[in-house]
């Protein structure tokens, strides 16, 4: 399954184990190996050429042997045409915007994503290259309908969106997008596309931080863009070849590695996040949770439809508590890890106080403070029994 074919008579998981995947034509090894060279040899005759091309292998910045091998995979499990993997998840993002974006050009964006987009389109698109942007709360789809305007050359959205887990309809925005002349960039960083594949949903573009839950061991990172090969082959050439935002042969290699396994761990991840955040809405001592799984939340209906088999390992959550007792809730935790980023093997946990400059695009119930818990794939009656002792801990239990 390693010729270049996307092979989708397989199901998702034989080809997260083999696309990609092939014997090594000089060893006779069955997996791949690292090519840590970062630079090939040339043809006979140099002089033709282009140096600033990624079509075979020439120069790791251009594009590398594992990089292609990850590409082929990730384009497979996405349900896309084409993929590119950069060296990072805002490597993808901010290579996305630089390669389609134009000054006069607006773009439309949740108001709940990943920081590096608020800071991209809020500040340094708009204020470097005056692309003109619209702050969008996306499950709202009559608000994205009334921010078209005629220049829009793009809508991005984040769903579940972090850090407060709202959902956006993927289909119903695509077609939003599509009537009006402008392209879907769907982040599917929090569910994955083992939950998700904005692709499949009609989004143009799917775009996963592989640092998370791709990778799935928190010792890697990468960046990937899936999308039609018309579009991806003018992001290549800008934003790799160009800015050099090229991912490492060891980082490819990793994630390549920590790929195969994401059904698997996708879904415990699933699975110990529904039992966590079920657990949690019942503690008196909790203001709330933030999940889609959960039947109360806002967006179960819409993230039902387009997210199975699961919804992901990301929940928040908040304590009646005051700014100190949280910090001392985080520090009595043995199990879980205060750390940032998700999609990791172990459990991790991030408090956000209420002094975040986002906050008032959040919901109401966020702006005391709260937690935002990525659930590992451990046995969760010790995740649970871990919050539940360092709640006693701080007098909340």
């Amino acid at each position: 399954m390693g010729n270049g074919t996307h092979e989708n008579e397989y199901g998702f998981q034989t080809r997260a184990v083999h696309t990609g995947n092939d014997v090594d034509g000089e060893t006779g090894a069955i997996k791949r190996p690292i090519t840590m060279a970062n630079s090939y040899e040339l043809p006979y005759d140099p002089t033709d050429v282009n140096w600033s091309s990624a079509a075979g292998n020439l120069y790791t910045r251009n594009g590398g042997s594992n990089q292609k091998y990850l590409q082929e995979k990730l384009a497979s499990l996405e349900g896309g045409e084409d993929c590119i993997v950069l060296a990072s998840g805002v490597a993808a993002l901010s290579g996305l915007f630089f390669a389609l974006l134009e000054s006069g050009d607006h773009v439309i964006f949740s108001s709940v994503t990943y920081i590096a987009v608020y800071r991209l389109l809020n500040e340094l698109f708009n204020n470097k290259f005056q692309v003109e942007t619209t702050i969008v709360d996306t499950s709202d789809l009559d608000a994205v309908r009334r921010a078209i305007r005629p220049n829009t050359k793009l809508i991005h959205i984040e769903t579940p969106g972090n850090p407060t887990l709202t959902i956006s309809d993927i289909k119903a925005i695509a077609d939003i997008a599509h009537k009006n002349g402008a392209l879907l960039s769907v982040d599917n960083t929090f569910a994955s596309p083992f939950n998700q594949r904005p692709i499949e949903l009609g989004a143009d573009f799917t775009i996963e931080s592989l640092t998370k839950y791709i990778n799935g061991h928190g010792d890697a990172m990468g960046g990937a863009i899936i999308g039609k090969t018309e579009y991806l082959d003018v992001i290549r050439a800008q934003s790799q070849i160009n800015l050099g935002a090229t991912i490492s042969p060891f980082n490819a290699w990793l994630i390549m590695r920590g790929s195969v396994t994401l059904p698997l761990r996708m879904r415990q991840h699933n699975e110990n996040a529904m039992r966590v955040a079920r657990w949690l809405q019942d503690l008196p001592c909790v203001s709330f949770v933030a999940y889609p799984g959960l039947e109360s939340h806002q967006g179960h209906e819409i993230a039902t439809r387009q997210m199975a088999p699961g919804f992901g390992g990301v929940l928040s959550f908040g304590l009646k508590s005051d700014h100190d007792t949280n910090n001392r809730f985080v520090s009595s935790l043995n199990v879980i890890t205060s750390a940032v980023s998700l999609g990791h093997d172990e459990s991790l946990i991030v408090f956000l106080g209420e002094n975040d400059e986002r906050q008032y695009l959040y919901p109401k119930e966020f702006h005391n403070g709260f937690f935002r818990m990525s659930v590992g794939i451990e046995d969760v009656e010790d995740i649970i029994e871990d919050l539940s002792q360092a709640l006693k801990k701080v007098g909340l239990l």
